[in-house]
């Protein structure tokens, strides 16, 4: 033997263009791989801001119908019912916002939440002393018989810049507190039944914002040879006391990046046929006119039609 080696032997094994061509496969496996990653963590990111939207959406849909539904109540047994001239059990303001310590929404702020609007809701208690648990306020506490309850939802920033909608209501000691109900809100808006049929018949004849229902009250000739007797007789026949159903909207929106990539949507709150829209702040809500920060989010629009069970006094 003369120790050749056959031109076979020479050129077994892997080639620099083999290694290239498997780098690049293993490459392009990787991408695809982080690729595929990447989407089902944004798809998780996604499920789980759209479940705890969705709840909190639930949540405070219940608890504005449980309080409207409680509007203008009045035991029976003895309970303290408004004079006529005190107004009805449901008031509101359009695009505005109150304090919460201020009484009522009469301490209204100018500032608002895109256009998010105020629903106050008046109602009497049952039982003796502090109530007997059958009647609650929006913060879960018994209202008595001898008692006013109030249960007011607005919209405010909270210390950390997030929008909350807040149930403020009257504290023991006779002041007022607030608490948040639920976060990360584009806008809370109300529309209002009002039964316009004379003799009334517990059907709504238009739907008005709280402004609208302003403007019937701000028409009426008020009676009286004093301005303090026309007010309160202007009091008396306001069209508060004519709405018998409450139509609220509410948006809600996730954390950050928990919808990437998505061209921005566009959110009618009553509907796109709802012929105020335009000159209703906040009925509207266009993901790209909102600034960066909060596009590109999870988004839910929540929707309740509640019919008053009560009839507020004459």
């Amino acid at each position: 033997m003369n120790g050749h080696v056959p031109a076979s032997g020479r050129f077994a094994g892997i080639g620099l263009v083999e290694m290239m061509v498997a780098l690049v496969i293993g490459m392009l496996v990787t991408l695809a791989s982080a690729a595929m990653l990447a989407t089902a963590n944004a798809d998780f990111l996604n499920h789980g801001a759209s479940a705890r939207v969705n709840d909190g959406g639930r949540y405070a849909l219940e608890l504005i119908g449980q309080a409207l539904r409680q509007a203008a109540y009045v035991d029976p047994a003895g309970g303290i019912a408004p004079t006529s001239e005190e107004g009805a059990g449901i008031k509101g303001l359009d695009a505005r916002s109150v304090t919460r310590e201020g009484e009522g929404i009469d301490d209204s702020l100018p500032t608002h939440v895109n256009g998010s609007d105020v629903l106050a809701v008046r109602f009497g208690g049952a039982g003796a002393g502090s109530g007997d648990g059958s009647v609650l306020d929006c913060a879960g506490f018994a209202i008595g018989i001898a008692e006013q309850g109030w249960s007011i939802f607005y919209v405010a920033q909270g210390d950390d810049g997030e929008a909350e909608l807040r149930c403020k209501y009257r504290t023991d000691a006779g002041g007022w507190h607030a608490d948040g109900v639920v976060r990360g809100v584009d806008t809370f808006q109300v529309l209002y039944g009002v039964d316009m049929d004379e003799p009334r018949d517990g059907v709504p004849n238009r739907y008005l914002n709280a402004l609208g229902v302003r403007a019937l009250d701000e028409a009426i000739a008020g009676q009286g040879d004093t301005p303090a007797e026309r007010e309160q007789d202007r009091r008396r026949r306001s069209y508060w006391k004519r709405v018998v159903a409450v139509r609220v909207a509410l948006l809600l929106h996730g954390e950050a990046g928990t919808r990437p990539g998505t061209r921005p949507l566009r959110f009618d709150l009553f509907g796109p046929g709802y012929a105020a829209g335009a000159a209703d702040p906040g009925t509207r809500i266009d993901e790209a006119a909102l600034r960066p920060s909060l596009r590109e989010r999870a988004r839910r629009l929540f929707e309740a039609a509640v019919m008053l069970r009560n009839r507020a006094g004459a």
